[in-house]
Order: structure tokens, then sequence, then C-alpha cells
């Protein structure tokens, strides 16, 4: 599942047992992704929170089929299989178009945004999201200028940052610790978006 040493859900117990329970889904399932923090529990923790606030609260007001499409770009772009496989089935699921799902994903995988059933204002924060993946030091003011000029408000610009910035955090936890979705159920995610707190994956 990971390079590192992991804790089985049956072998959890204290905080540890606490969060498991949080964040399962069917059949007591732990994400592999949240199971290679399971030597330091605060860090799952903090991850868990981040990763609801940012692609699964309420408060958000970007559709979140898109959040997540966002996010396998993200992904796609950092080469993380795992990241692309997990968050392209949500987005299959949130979609619930098969045939525009599937010519998203193609557009993503070659790289080419524009061909994608999308309209303008979607496929400039893609081309946000790739340059601050790609080449974040080579941000400008312009960059969020673009954004404005092609639709989106600042609050939605900042939705637009932090699914990207989430996902490079996401992408380097996965791969530089091996982490593998076998045993993983693809395309669970904690879909109570009303209350922060609910980890549930279902």
């Amino acid at each position: 599942m990971s390079w590192i040493k992991t804790v089985p859900f049956e072998q959890a117990s204290g905080k540890l047992r606490k969060l498991y329970d949080r964040v399962t889904g069917p059949g007591n399932n732990v994400d592999n992704i949240m199971m290679v923090h399971s030597l330091r529990p605060h860090s799952m923790e903090g991850h868990m929170v981040l990763y609801k606030n940012v692609l699964h609260h309420s408060a958000n007001t970007i559709p979140k089929w898109f959040l997540e499409v966002l996010g396998v770009w993200v992904s796609a772009l950092n080469k993380c299989a795992y990241c692309v496989e997990h968050h392209y089935r949500g987005l299959q699921r949130l979609l619930n178009d098969q045939e525009r799902s599937q010519a998203i994903r193609s557009a993503i995988e070659t790289g080419a945004p524009e061909t994608a059933p999308l309209d303008a204002a979607q496929v400039a924060a893609m081309h946000y999201a790739r340059k601050l993946t790609e080449a974040p030091a080579e941000m400008t003011e312009q960059d969020i200028t673009a954004l404005r000029a092609a639709g989106w408000d600042d609050g939605d610009i900042l939705e637009i940052n932090q699914v990207s910035a989430y996902f490079a955090y996401a992408n380097r936890t996965v791969l530089g610790l091996g982490c593998s979705t076998n045993g993983d159920v693809l395309g669970l995610s904690p879909n109570n978006s009303d209350d922060p707190s609910d980890w549930g994956h279902r």
C-alpha cells in the first residue's frame, strides 16, 4: 500500500482508531492516502480538515464536479495516477454524464483543456491551475486579472487556487510515500458538505 509502515484498521487504537472511524467507507475501508498518515495521526487530522474544507464544503460556490476536474487536472500534470483515478471516479459520479466525463478526461490526458466540453471560464481556471502547478514562481497579478476577465470573482479565484494547491500537497504525499490504490474503493468522498466535521466516505 505504501513504502512506509502503516497501521491497519483492525490494529488501530486510541486517537488513530477514532480518526479511522471518522474516515471509513464501506466495510471499514480507509483510503491508503489517509492510512499512510497512521504513524502520525495528527497529520492525518490536518490532511482531512484541509481536504474537507477546500473540496467538500457547502460554502464553496464553484460546483463540486468542476473542483474535481481541477483535482484530476493537477494530479495528471503531477503524474499522480492515484489521485487521478480516485478523483476521476468522483467526477463521474458528480457529473452523472459518462460521455462528458470521458471527453474531459481525454482533454486532460492530451494536455489540451480547451478541447474539453467546458465553458471559457472553466478553461481559464484550468490554465491558471496548470501554470500554478508547473511554474509557480512565474505567477503574476495578470494571472488573477485573466481569471476575473473570464468571469470568476475573487472568492471563486481563491477556491481555484486552494484546490490546485491542495492537490499539489496530496500528489506529493502519495508519490513521495509510494501510496497505491490497492485495497481502496475508488471514488468515495465525504459528501456531507454541510457538516465540516463529517468525514465519512460514501
